[in-house]
């Protein structure tokens, strides 16, 4: 497990299996059972918290990581790996994350 990973994993009612992005540092996954994610969807709004995904990045369809649902979740959720994010992809994911929380 890696930062950047995208995976499967089986969330709790009502999002249920569904892909999400690893956001926790890369040290967190040997010592935490919780991990930071955020959620993967096909709903695209447009707005500067999302991040667009598709074929480039790994994914069978066009998507995005919403970086307002980022949540914690279990270790144990994660159920198969989809793919890894570039470094290029990440930083936009970065920005993303600076947007949401309203860092700058």
């Amino acid at each position: 497990m890696q930062r950047g990973e995208i995976w499967w994993a089986q969330l709790d009612p009502p999002a249920g299996r569904r892909p999400i992005l690893l956001l926790s540092r890369n040290k967190a996954y040997d010592v935490r059972q919780s991990i930071i994610v955020a959620l993967v969807t096909t709903t695209i709004r447009g707005i500067g918290t999302e991040v667009i995904l598709d074929e480039k990045d790994g994914l069978p369809v066009k998507c995005v990581v919403n970086l307002d649902d980022i949540i914690t979740i279990h270790k144990k959720s994660l159920l198969e790996k989809l793919t890894a994010l570039s470094g290029d992809k990440m930083r936009i994911v970065n920005e993303a994350i600076i947007f949401a929380l309203d860092l700058n």
